[in-house]
C-alpha cells in the first residue's frame, strides 16, 4: 500500500512538472526571445559656434548660458560706428553716380543747345570779321599802305578767331547729338559699381548683429562686451534642440537584424521610469572597434557599427553625453527618414535627421 502511494506521488509530480513545462513552452512561443535588442550609448546633439562675419569690438551680449533661443533671435551686437560711416559714404557715392548717369541719359536740354548755337554764331561773326581784316592788310602791305607787322597781327587774330569758331561749332554739334553711347555705358558701369559698394556696406553694417541660426540652448558664452572678436572666434556655443539622438554601437553579428526606421525605446538613469520613444535613423557603413567610453557587456575587441537612434519629443531632458539605454524593437516595421520618424512619434515632435 505504501509502495502504491509512493508511485502515485511520483506520477503526480511528473504531471505537475510537465504542466509547468508546457505553460513555459507556450509562453516562450508567444514571446520569443530576441525580438528586442538592447544597446548602450550616449546622447549626442549638434553644436553651433556662433560668430560674427566681421572683426570688431563687442558692444552687447543679450543672452546667457542656459537660455533658450529661437532661429532669428538677436544674440549680440558689435560697435557699428565705422560700418555706419562707411555706409553713408557709399550711399553718397551711389547717389552722385546716379545723377551723372541721369544727366547723360536725358541728353542736352533745349537751353543748352540754344546757348551753344548762340556761342557758335557769335564766334563765327568774329571769325569772318578777322578774316576780312586780314585779307585787307594782305592787300595793302605790298604797296606800302600797311606794314608787315600789321599784316602779321591781322593774320594771327584771324587764325585765333577761326580756331575758336571751329571749337564752338563742334560743341554745338555735340549738344544736338547728345552724349556718346560710350559715355553713357561708362556712367552706367560706374553707377552699378557704386550701387554694389553701397549694398556691400549695408551688408557689413547688418553683419554687426549676430542672430541665432537655429533653435537651441546657449551652452557657453565665450566672449564678453568690450572684447575684440573675429569671424574665426565664436561668441556663443549653441546646442541644437533638434535633432537629438543616442549614439550607440551594434555588434557585427547583430547588424543584419537592425534596419533604419525600426522603433526604439530610450531610457536614462537621470529620469528613472521615463521612456522616450524613438527610431533607428542611421547605420554607419563603416565598422570600427568598440569605443572605450561605451559600456557594453560584450567584448570590447569586436567590430561594431555606429547607430543613431533619434528621440521623439525629448523636452530638453536629454543632455549631451548623458548615458542612455536603447531597446530596439526588431519586429517593428521598417521605414526611411523623417516620414518614418513621424509615424513612430505619433504626433509628438520628431527630431529631424
Amino acid at each position: 500500500m505504501e509502495g502504491k502511494r509512493k508511485k502515485l506521488s511520483l506520477v503526480a509530480a511528473v504531471v505537475v512538472v510537465a504542466g509547468v513545462g508546457g505553460i513555459a513552452y507556450l509562453h516562450w512561443r508567444a514571446s520569443p526571445p530576441g525580438d528586442r535588442l538592447t544597446l548602450y550609448g550616449n546622447v549626442d546633439i549638434r553644436e553651433i559656434n556662433a560668430a560674427f562675419y566681421d572683426s570688431g569690438r563687442i558692444q552687447q551680449l543679450l543672452v546667457q548660458e542656459g537660455d533658450k533661443v529661437h532661429k532669428g533671435e538677436l544674440l549680440a551686437t558689435l560697435d557699428d560706428s565705422r560700418f555706419t560711416d562707411a555706409l553713408i559714404a557709399a550711399n553718397a557715392r551711389a547717389a552722385n553716380q546716379k545723377q551723372i548717369l541721369a544727366a547723360l541719359l536725358a541728353g542736352s536740354r533745349p537751353e543748352q543747345i540754344a546757348q551753344a548755337k548762340a556761342q557758335m554764331d557769335a564766334l563765327e561773326a568774329v571769325y569772318q570779321n578777322n578774316q576780312a581784316n586780314y585779307r585787307r592788310y594782305a592787300t595793302l602791305t605790298p604797296g606800302g599802305a600797311a606794314t608787315i607787322q600789321q599784316r602779321d597781327d591781322a593774320r594771327a587774330a584771324f587764325l585765333n578767331a577761326r580756331q575758336n569758331y571751329e571749337a564752338a561749332k563742334q560743341a554745338y554739334i555735340l549738344a544736338v547729338k547728345g552724349p556718346r553711347t560710350e559715355d553713357i555705358a561708362a556712367a552706367q558701369a560706374a553707377y552699378d559699381e557704386a550701387k554694389a559698394n553701397a549694398a556691400l556696406a549695408a551688408r557689413q553694417e547688418q553683419d554687426t548683429k549676430l542672430y541665432a541660426p537655429s533653435d537651441g540652448i546657449i551652452e557657453e558664452r565665450v566672449q564678453e562686451p568690450g572684447d575684440m572678436t573675429a569671424p574665426s572666434t565664436p561668441v556663443y556655443i549653441i546646442a541644437l534642440t533638434n535633432p537629438i539622438w543616442v549614439r550607440a554601437y551594434v555588434p557585427e553579428a547583430e547588424l543584419g537584424r537592425v534596419h533604419p526606421g525600426q522603433e526604439a525605446n530610450i531610457t536614462t538613469d537621470s529620469y528613472p521610469g521615463k521612456i522616450y520613444r524613438g527610431w533607428v535613423g542611421y547605420i554607419s557603413p563603416t565598422a570600427e572597434f568598440t569605443p572605450k567610453t561605451v559600456e557594453t557587456p560584450d567584448l570590447r575587441a569586436q567590430l561594431v557599427y555606429q547607430l543613431r537612434i533619434y528621440a521623439c519629443a525629448p523636452d530638453g531632458q536629454l543632455q549631451l553625453g548623458m548615458p542612455a539605454t536603447v531597446s530596439i524593437n526588431l519586429a517593428s516595421d521598417q521605414g526611411q527618414g523623417a516620414a518614418r520618424g513621424a509615424d513612430v512619434c505619433d504626433g509628438q515632435h520628431a527630431s529631424a535627421p
